[in-house]
């Protein structure tokens, strides 16, 4: 039986990979995003009724982050207005070791919505797509924490996942923790881009002072500032957040892509080339 899904944050890392996986299996799905048509806007609650309309089930991503103040709000609302239009699945992405996501969490558990909690480590993507692409094209990453380990995720495998867990019923009530096989620092990250690309890009170990002076210097949104100081003081240090889950093993049946894999297939790509300008 073909569903009614709405995806939101559907154009985001791992929306649109559940987008296109729902597509191929001929779901209906609606894109949730201020573009789209219904629109879906967080900071807009007057978009939310029609987006939710005659929708049978949905996964949720928040920007910029769960963790974020106004966070918990937004869900409440959403949890609401979800069980009002007959919503019957919801499956939540979140942070995994993020305690202030887990407050979010509870208001979908608690809600009368069946649902799947996904907590997923950090995204081999950030390396391409997100905050740590630019310093990688410019061949020096400053980072604080450079002793953490972090066993990064790739989004293909959270999309995976969640297009699994938002269509069969045997995942209702459980949360999983996401993860990749192997855990690295940031040195060791860059070290395997670096070699992969056949570029020289240095790793500088940073204050977590000079890394949040550095962000305002570059005038990032201050949400986005202090999500960034939020996960490099309370969550890469935590010890249990370096630890190695079998959860995407255990839904798919199949081992999650390493980042030695992504990192491959990404510098084949030639995003991490930094644009050669010609000179007369």
């Amino acid at each position: 039986m073909k569903k009614n899904i709405l995806v939101i944050g559907g154009t985001g890392k791992t929306g649109r990979k559940v987008v296109q996986n729902l597509q191929a299996l001929q779901h209906h799905v609606r894109v949730g995003s201020r573009k789209a048509t219904p629109a879906f806007d967080w900071e807009n609650q007057d978009t939310w009724p029609t987006a939710l309309e005659g929708i049978d089930a949905m996964y949720v991503t928040f920007q910029p982050d769960l963790a974020v103040p106004g966070a918990y709000d937004s869900i409440t609302a959403l949890v609401d207005l979800a069980q009002q239009s007959g919503i019957k699945k919801m499956v939540l992405l979140s942070g995994k070791g993020e305690k202030e996501a887990e407050r979010c969490e509870q208001i979908v558990i608690q809600s009368d919505i069946d649902h799947t909690i996904i907590r997923a480590n950090w995204f081999n993507q950030n390396f391409s797509e997100s905050f740590l692409l630019e310093p990688i094209l410019a061949g020096h990453v400053a980072l604080p924490q450079a002793e953490a380990k972090v066993p990064y995720v790739d989004t293909g495998d959270i999309a995976a996942v969640a297009t699994e867990v938002l269509l069969n019923d045997q995942h209702n009530g459980q949360i999983y923790e996401l993860t990749g096989p192997t855990a690295l620092t940031f040195e060791e990250v860059v070290h395997e881009i670096a070699t992969a690309t056949g570029r020289s890009i240095q790793f500088t170990p940073i204050s977590m002072d000079a890394y949040t002076q550095m962000l305002k210097e570059i005038e990032l949104p201050a949400d986005y500032i202090w999500l960034l100081n939020y996960l490099f003081t309370e969550v890469l240090p935590a010890a249990e957040n370096n630890k190695i889950t079998a959860d995407i093993e255990k839904v798919l049946g199949r081992k999650p892509k390493s980042f030695s894999t992504f990192v491959s297939e990404t510098a084949a790509t030639g995003v991490w080339n930094p644009a050669v300008v010609e000179t007369a």
